[in-house]
């Protein structure tokens, strides 16, 4: 038997208001609308419902036993169609997944885990490593943000530039360019690229090519760390973010000198799957993405 739940919030306020007007008003219908409503009701249960007495109507005993259930029911009902909009961070317990590259991982994520344990200890980050190929966890829910320089192309996703970041060359302290670098002398040095693709190539050759030059890239790699490692180790050079490379640029014992070109920045996108627009926990995860890397590239 198909069944309308329509019909349980007509019961509840009919058990709730005990008559046939009462109800009519809390729902806003016409006493003929809910009196026809009570009918099926009757039918549907086999039992009457309510029974007149006099001037008023009276439950039955069925009516009186279902009564707590019946409204325990419309509420939940309600609870699942309005969900609550107000996060109660202290309360909140949700892991959420984010991917992103090794200098974001470890410039922005300490400033956004301390964050959300001061606002939210509740909640627990999962860090992922930006996956080499392009994937369909963003649209499946297996990862809730990525952090990155690309931007999904479908209009299932939702992509905002959170920051943006200049281009430097980082090379040894002791470098043969250490004192100063020119895009003749940026050109003649070998040079590791960074590329989760493995590309060997990147924007800035299409500016060398312009000047009629061309740089020697000796290897691709697809973390910011392991690029550097090898610039600790030899010549070679490494173009990448001045701000979100700074804490790893450090830790190798390098120095970065601007970018000997006009360049554009590098930009900063977050992108998420449109299922989370309309999801309070969500937006708080992504604004507090963006305050981080603000208080970052900023400060």
């Amino acid at each position: 038997m198909q069944l309308d739940l329509n019909l349980l919030t007509a019961l509840d306020a009919l058990l709730e208001e005990g008559s046939v007007r009462g109800a009519a008003q809390r729902l806003q219908l016409s006493s003929p609308a809910v009196s026809r409503t009570l009918g099926r009701l009757r039918a549907v249960t086999g039992d009457d419902i309510l029974v007149r007495t006099g001037h008023s109507m009276a439950p039955t005993p069925y009516a009186v036993s279902v009564r707590e259930e019946v409204h325990r029911l419309v509420e939940q009902a309600h609870a699942v169609l309005s969900p609550i909009r107000e996060l109660d961070l202290a309360e909140m317990e949700r892991t959420f997944t984010i991917t992103c590259h090794d200098a974001v991982a470890v410039a922005v994520i300490p400033v956004l885990a301390a964050r959300i344990a001061q606002q939210a200890p509740g909640v627990q980050l999962r860090v992922l490593a930006e996956n080499p190929v392009d994937t369909d966890d963003l649209r499946h829910g297996r990862v809730d943000l990525e952090l990155g320089g690309s931007r999904p192309g479908l209009p299932e996703f939702r992509s905002e530039p959170f920051g943006d970041d200049r281009l430097v060359v980082a090379m040894r302290a002791d470098h043969p360019c250490a004192q100063g670098l020119d895009l003749v002398s940026y050109a003649a040095q070998p040079h590791v690229v960074i590329s989760r693709r493995g590309r060997l190539t990147a924007p800035i050759d299409d500016v060398l090519e312009a000047e009629g030059l061309r740089r020697r890239v000796v290897a691709a790699v697809a973390t910011v760390s392991t690029a550097l490692q090898i610039a600790a180790r030899g010549d070679a050079l490494v173009t990448c973010t001045h701000t979100l490379g700074r804490p790893l640029i450090d830790a190798f014992g390098l120095i970065a000198l601007p970018l000997p070109v006009e360049s554009p920045a590098a930009v900063i996108n977050c992108n998420w799957h449109q299922r989370y627009d309309s999801d309070p926990a969500h937006a708080w995860l992504r604004e507090q993405v963006r305050v981080s890397l603000a208080e970052i590239t900023t400060g």
